[in-house]
């Protein structure tokens, strides 16, 4: 392994510096690289996104880069770039409270910014301003293991330069909010390798010795553990890898929309891709976007955190002309739903990065800093959707539903619609059903908001049920508002593989 920049002190047990010290200069290039990676990054991937389902991107497809593509994306394109604008949700809480924002702080901000939100984070927006605990646990979120809080853990990893246990920390408060067990992991990893990128120029010890912070019972770690030694037994096959991959993990039991379907938001999944690119990129940024890219399924976030991960080893001015040629003249443009520039992010994170290494017993000079290199620890073990296997999906398209009753025999469900307005001439309404299961009233008055903003994101679901038949009842409540609830779908879960 190669250690950075200036005087080290190493701790040969973990083959990890104990003291890093660089300029003040490199460690702010190295913060700009991060963030302009991840930006370069789902501007290359936006052409391909979720276009490619359980298919990698073949050689002979031309993916789009050119000068000032960047901008011209933000201009036509500016909600592609939620990978980054969630990011700064964040950024802007530290920002404005400090190191030490609680996490109602952190939620509050998340759950009322004017973008809008998909699978973990739309239903844990909903879940915070209708009251629920713990937000992104898995009998609250149906979406818990997908890839939301991976794709925004970047500024957890940039703020703490070397120090990845303070990053799962702060991941520890904000992942939470919208997801659980691997989607939280997801998270931890993407962070962890952010902040050792820092302190080595080696991103095969940068995607080991990240994976020392997820607990190894989890099968996130199973699945990037499979990724390292499929790329040590096929070094020049990043194709094969890939395959390996959709053997092994490509199996989604979470993530409603992906069950029973090519779709595969799940986070560790798209972690794997990540890896795909880092490791078989092997530094070299081309190589590793084309990658990552290339993996398919969140084809735009993927090359996101793998640019941003190996922006922030290389440095801002490493990046090759090819890349910087798209990303130039976008760095003085605010992003979507932000009042923040790149340029301004350069800036705010690097004064992030400057008070977490104060704050953990580094030193800030005039020239140089000295950072306390933190060995990567385990965090806590959970894991989501335990013992449940998905066994059907039966479509139920009920388009005005007034009273809705089925049967199932499992250990739980998810049913799957939407309330829209039924007058589209008047404004949003909210909804309100009860859900009666077994003959029993479990959930009373739930709101089913109209505005997309604010929609509840599944109908219903229950899991970790008794063995047996059960009956789902949903009576929609009939009180004049501008609204009907329709229904698409349920899924069933067993105990048991069938």
């Amino acid at each position: 392994m190669c250690i950075l920049l200036g005087p080290v002190m190493v701790d040969a047990a973990s083959k990890l510096p104990s003291s890093v010290t660089m300029s003040r200069a490199q460690l702010e290039n190295k913060i700009k690289g991060g963030w302009a990676g991840q930006t370069i990054g789902v501007s290359f991937g936006s052409y391909t996104e979720f276009r490619y389902q359980g298919t990698f991107i073949q050689d002979y497809q031309t993916i789009p880069w050119e000068e000032g593509y960047v901008q011209r994306l933000m201009d036509s394109w500016p909600d592609l770039y939620d990978d980054i604008y969630m990011d700064l949700t964040f950024v802007d809480v530290l920002e404005k409270k400090g190191l030490d924002a609680s996490v109602k702080d952190f939620a509050v901000a998340f759950a009322t910014a004017d973008y809008n939100l998909w699978h973990a984070n739309q239903a844990a927006r909903y879940n915070i301003v209708h009251g629920v605990h713990n937000p992104g646990h898995w009998l609250n979120n149906p979406h818990a293991d997908d890839i939301d809080y991976q794709i925004e853990a970047d500024f957890a990893g940039l703020m703490n330069p070397g120090m990845p246990n303070s990053a799962s920390q702060i991941s520890d408060k904000v992942g939470h909010l919208m997801c659980y067990g691997d989607g939280w992991y997801g998270g931890v990893y993407v962070g962890a390798m952010y902040s050792l990128a820092f302190v080595s120029d080696d991103i095969q010890f940068i995607v080991a010795e990240a994976l020392k912070t997820i607990p190894e019972e989890s099968g996130f770690y199973k699945c990037i553990a499979d990724v390292i030694e499929w790329y040590g037994m096929y070094p020049d096959d990043w194709k094969r890898t890939w395959f390996e991959i959709q053997k092994h993990h490509a199996e989604e039991i979470g993530c409603p929309e992906g069950v029973f379907h090519p779709l595969d938001i799940d986070a560790k999944i798209n972690a794997a891709y990540i890896v795909l690119g880092l490791l078989y990129g092997n530094g070299d940024f081309t190589k590793t976007m084309e990658i990552s890219t290339r993996a398919g399924q969140d084809s735009d976030c993927n090359p996101s955190s793998a640019g941003g991960i190996l922006g922030t080893m290389i440095g801002y001015d490493a990046f090759p002309e090819y890349w910087m040629k798209g990303l130039r003249g976008a760095e003085s443009k605010n992003f979507k739903y932000t009042s923040l520039c790149l340029n301004q992010i350069y800036t705010i994170s690097n004064k992030h990065a400057l008070e977490m290494i104060r704050k953990n017993g580094g030193k800030v000079e005039k020239e140089n800093v000295t950072i306390v290199v933190q060995r990567p620890k385990a965090v806590r073990l959970e894991q989501s959707f335990t013992d449940m296997y998905p066994t059907a999906k039966v479509e139920l398209s009920e388009h005005d539903i007034d009273t809705l009753i089925f049967e199932f025999e499992g250990t739980g469900f998810v049913l799957r619609g939407e309330a829209v307005r039924r007058d589209m001439n008047r404004p949003d309404a909210v909804l309100k059903a009860n859900l009666y299961l077994d003959g029993e009233l479990v959930e009373k008055a739930a709101a089913f908001p109209t505005h997309f903003h604010d929609r509840r994101l599944d109908i219903f679901w229950k899991y970790q049920l008794p063995v047996g038949k059960h009956q789902v009842k949903v009576e929609v409540i009939k009180d004049g508002a501008n609204a009907l609830l329709k229904s698409w779908d349920y899924i069933v879960y067993s105990k048991d593989k069938k």
